[in-house]
């Protein structure tokens, strides 16, 4: 019961991270020339036009995972090496400014609202709201595909870097599976997400 509750209480958090990271992506590849991501529909924060069945169930029972990705035709862009990593770039961004900005509406929970039940809920799904994006931040960063860090690296090292994710693109896809699955994730990301959650609690709170 208790489990149950922690998942529902990340739910808020989850859906609002999952929007805000694929319209960023969707929004800055727009900005920089490419429209593919506004016919498809996915400049919106409804996240529906987000989710990805899979992704979003590992994110509910594991802490990690993915929404469905915005497609992009690098040929449109002036600079496609620059723009893709900057599009790459911009989900992730997008989570840490929402960590922070939570953490802000935490800070403001904690000094003017009572404690009463139903506060400390708002302060957990506020706290978790924060978690959460910290969370689809760094695992997103994560150079497997299909996360995003894999991107920004084939966009700085370039050909060869491309090749080696082309030609094993289906085993790193497994790999992250695997990793997700046995929990070999949370050893991987657990360390930068707990000192960029203490960063952003004793900015705000001391």
């Amino acid at each position: 019961m208790n489990y149950l509750l922690g998942r529902l209480l990340f739910l808020p958090g989850i859906l609002l991270g999952i929007s805000v990271h694929e319209f960023s992506h969707g929004y800055a590849a727009v900005k920089l020339g490419d429209n593919t991501p506004l016919l498809q529909g996915r400049i919106t924060l409804n996240p529906l036009s987000h989710l990805d069945p899979l992704g979003f169930l590992c994110l509910l029972l594991f802490g990690f995972g993915w929404a469905k990705p915005v497609m992009v035709n690098n040929r449109n862009f002036k600079n496609p090496r620059r723009d893709d990593a900057i599009v790459s770039l911009a989900g992730p961004a997008a989570n840490f400014l929402v960590a922070a900005l939570f953490t802000f509406f935490m800070k403001l929970a904690y000094t003017f609202l009572p404690y009463t039940l139903s506060n400390q809920i708002i302060f957990e799904v506020l706290r978790g709201t924060v978690y959460i994006n910290l969370v689809l931040m760094v695992f997103n960063l994560i150079p497997i595909p299909p996360l995003d860090g894999h991107h920004i690296l084939g966009s700085i090292g370039g050909a060869k870097v491309w090749n080696f994710y082309y030609k094993y693109y289906d085993h790193l896809r497994f790999l992250l599976i695997l990793l997700i699955v046995f929990r070999g994730v949370g050893t991987i990301i657990g360390p930068p997400i707990n000192i960029l959650y203490r960063f952003l609690m004793s900015t705000i709170f001391y």
